[in-house]
């Protein structure tokens, strides 16, 4: 059975930092595109970052490139966003995605940008 579970959202200052995690069962990551989402409310959810099964070529939203780095650990099976001079738009729960022949979502961490 396949989970992907988000951790490490909170409540961060501008200008702060914050690593997501998403830890994953059930599934190989080099076998799957894997991809950070988030939904600020009232919008619809939108792709923040995205890496290839082969791990290279990472894709960046025009609005966090530059801040935002996605990653992956085999080993751990765990994908991280790290989001580093955070603003008070970035505020959103954000979803871990896994895309192949099928489609798997975590649940979501809520990550709020406030002073």
């Amino acid at each position: 059975q396949v989970h992907l579970v988000e951790s490490g959202g909170g409540l961060v200052q501008p200008g702060g930092s914050l690593r997501l995690s998403c830890a994953v069962t059930g599934l190989t990551l080099s076998e799957y595109i894997l991809g950070w989402h988030r939904q600020a409310p009232g919008e619809e959810r939108q792709l923040v970052a995205s890496l290839s099964k082969s791990g290279k070529s990472p894709f960046y939203a025009d609005s966090v490139k530059g801040r935002f780095t996605i990653s992956r650990d085999d080993d751990k099976k765990t994908v991280y966003l790290q989001m580093n001079n955070l603003k008070p738009e970035d505020t959103a729960v954000y979803y871990c995605k896994a895309t192949s022949m099928s489609v798997y979502w975590g649940q979501g961490a809520q990550v709020t940008v406030a002073s």
